[in-house]
């Protein structure tokens, strides 16, 4: 029999154990994992990268009477705009002249 002021031990069942230390390993497999990925990130970001140039429009393009453009895409040497008349209209980077015109069913 136990005396009044001393605590009563109970012993933890085998199942309850093994499950408390299978949390405790997840828990730091997961933190652990977390730090990788965010070392990675901060190496991956970091890294000296060639600059990108964005793409330039040409000084002037012009495109036909009652057109409206409602898209612009960028290629290498040309210039595509998609008009409000359902167009695909092809531009030279440099020049900005028409090249070609698509229509679009």
């Amino acid at each position: 029999m136990t005396h009044p002021s001393e605590p009563e031990t109970q012993t933890e069942p085998a199942q309850l154990k093994f499950l408390r230390r299978l949390v405790t390993t997840l828990t730091v497999i997961m933190v652990g994992g977390v730090l990788v990925v965010i070392a990675l990130l901060v190496i991956r970001l970091s890294q000296d990268k060639a600059p990108i140039s964005s793409p330039t429009l040409p000084e002037h393009i012009t495109l036909p009477a009652g057109q409206v453009a409602q898209a612009v895409t960028f290629g290498a040497g040309w210039v595509a705009v998609v008009t409000s008349d359902n167009q695909i209209l092809i531009f030279d980077a440099v020049t900005g002249a028409q090249k070609q015109s698509l229509q679009i069913d």
